[in-house]
């Protein structure tokens, strides 16, 4: 476990950095036990492209939940080729999932919040725990403006759940800060996003959001604000 004064120190010393430094800092101390996790939305691809940029034998990982959209299989398979990456990808247990399914139904997850967080341990959290075994720190695409539940993130943190560190090296960015970098270095995106998905998952569980709405309104949208996190970025 790294201290929380180390914790404290690293975010002192990087404060006001770019992401790029902040990746490039990181990528240097963690060496191969670093890896980004992607969900092949809009942060994780500036991320990327960034981290392409710096060294493509980073380690990437995806979560295949065996319920995501078919463009997100398509932005797999692009991303890899785009950048000549190796995406490295964790499938649910499938004797966790049928067991899951044959007790409480196909659609479970809109029954109750009970539900929805046992299919998303199922499907995602047990693979994540896989994923990052031999890891000591993983990068996310985590913004403070994303949530109510990631407003007092920091940009490096101490995992407690996975026992590692978590870097968020777009904390402080705004949604158009992100736009304008995809649209500048031309990144591959999901179509889905030009269709009013601003945050996308698992297909049962993602829906296009209305003018106002926050970009996480899409997601889970039967539930209240406060509980709409999967498990992965619990705090």
């Amino acid at each position: 476990m790294i201290k929380e004064d180390r914790l404290n120190s690293w975010n002192e010393q990087l404060q006001g950095k770019s992401p790029q430094e902040v990746i490039a800092f990181f990528l240097g101390y963690f060496k191969e036990r670093i890896a980004l996790s992607t969900s092949m939305g809009l942060e994780d691809q500036v991320l990327t492209h960034m981290i392409s940029k710096i060294d493509t034998k980073t380690k990437f990982f995806t979560l295949d939940t065996g319920r995501l959209f078919p463009q997100t299989y398509d932005l797999i398979d692009l991303t890899a080729k785009k950048y000549k990456i190796k995406i490295e990808v964790f499938f649910p247990d499938a004797a966790d999932v049928e067991k899951m399914v044959k007790e409480k139904g196909i659609n479970l997850f809109y029954d109750s919040i009970e539900n929805r967080k046992l299919c998303c341990h199922v499907r995602k959290i047990k693979p994540l725990l896989r994923a990052t075994r031999n890891l000591d720190a993983w990068i996310t695409g985590l913004r403070h403006e994303q949530a109510v539940t990631r407003k007092n993130l920091k940009l490096v943190e101490w995992d407690n759940i996975n026992k590692l560190v978590k870097i968020n090296p777009l904390i402080d960015w705004t949604e158009k800060q992100v736009w304008d970098y995809v649209n500048r270095y031309n990144v591959p995106v999901n179509p889905l996003h030009k269709k009013g998905f601003a945050s996308i998952g698992c297909q049962p569980c993602t829906r296009a959001i209305e003018p106002g709405e926050d970009v996480r309104a899409g997601r889970w949208w039967w539930e209240n604000p406060e509980t709409k996190e999967c498990g992965l970025h619990q705090r």
